[in-house]
């Protein structure tokens, strides 16, 4: 077990009693050696993180530390870098995008820390992801990737420690906040060279199908298409990660609460197109259920892909039947 000391771990290590003993993401090291041995847990039970799983994520890190650096600069001159971002920052949101396991992608752009310049990345990755299910040319998918990526950036004229806030806005806190949206509008719209559309999905990424968004309460039909994929990439990614008041939402809770429109409506048909190919790549993923039993997806049911049949050992267990039972998280 030795040789794997330095590794990291896929999921949370537990005892009999279900303590966590070392955190997924953890890098294996002599004391949880130790204190595996002192628990009675079988070393050969931990599963890592593969090479290609850490070098995704490590390429997400970079980019997303590179777009931190650029923000900044936007912050203190109130200019784009332009050039920058499309030649440091969207070719990688692009090729991550590509990745073949879409759970191991999706677990790569989680957002642990620096939420924001984090998000701004996963957001983009998502995005792209979804323009290319819904069928866009390569020209359109760049502009995209782009404005996804750019979408948060009015919140570099918000207080950082306000952003950071682990407990509720207040009535004002949140006024402000949500001025984002304009002051995003503002820098991208006079930057020479940028499509409108990259300047309108900062704009309008938190309007609503049902004009119940902001700022303006506009309705689908005056919503550029970005600012509708964006809008349900955007919530995707949020509830997926951590966050200063809470920790990732379930997975049976984030597909259940997009399907519903609880965050507000959404695009009915980028959510559906979004969330049908994720059920479809469901088949033959192990996941962990909302009873801690770890099984394996073997069957989509047609009429509710959200609970399809999982064998976990010998017994297969068909969710629609179980009222409790969901699907907690992928384990990947």
């Amino acid at each position: 077990m030795e040789s794997c000391l330095g590794r990291k771990v896929k999921n949370d290590v537990v005892n009999a009693r279900g303590l966590t003993l070392i955190p997924a993401g953890s890098l294996l090291n002599e004391e949880h050696l130790e204190l595996l041995a002192n628990h009675d847990v079988d070393p050969s039970s931990i599963h890592f993180a593969t090479e290609e799983e850490e070098a995704c994520e490590e390429t997400f890190r970079q980019v997303a530390d590179a777009s931190k650096e650029l923000f900044d600069s936007v912050r203190l001159s109130r200019k784009v870098p332009l050039i920058e971002f499309r030649k440091e920052i969207v070719p990688v949101v692009q090729s991550l995008s590509d990745h073949a396991n879409v759970f191991q992608l999706f677990q790569a752009v989680k957002a642990t820390d620096e939420y924001t310049y984090q998000h701004n990345i996963g957001v983009g990755v998502l995005s792209t992801l979804i323009g290319k299910w819904l069928g866009l040319p390569e020209s359109e998918l760049s502009t995209l990737s782009l404005a996804a990526t750019l979408h948060d950036i009015g919140k570099v004229r918000i207080p950082a420690d306000l952003l950071n806030k682990p407990g509720k806005l207040t009535t004002e806190e949140y006024e402000l906040v949500k001025k984002h949206t304009i002051f995003g509008y503002e820098i991208l719209k006079n930057t020479v060279g940028l499509s409108p559309r990259v300047s309108l999905v900062a704009l309008q990424h938190h309007e609503r199908n049902d004009g119940k968004g902001y700022p303006f309460g506009l309705k689908q039909d005056k919503l550029d298409l970005f600012s509708r994929i964006v809008a349900v990439a955007d919530i995707f990614h949020a509830m997926s990660s951590v966050r200063p008041y809470r920790g990732p939402m379930p997975f049976h809770e984030i597909v259940d609460q997009m399907r519903k429109g609880l965050f507000g409506e959404l695009d009915p048909h980028i959510v559906s197109v979004f969330l049908n190919n994720i059920m479809k790549k469901l088949i033959g993923e192990e996941v962990v259920l909302t009873d801690g039993r770890i099984g394996e997806v073997v069957y989509l049911n047609p009429h509710s892909a959200e609970t399809p049949m999982v064998k976990v050992g010998d017994e297969f267990l068909d969710l629609s039947k179980h009222s409790t039972l969901r699907i907690q998280a992928i384990s990947i």
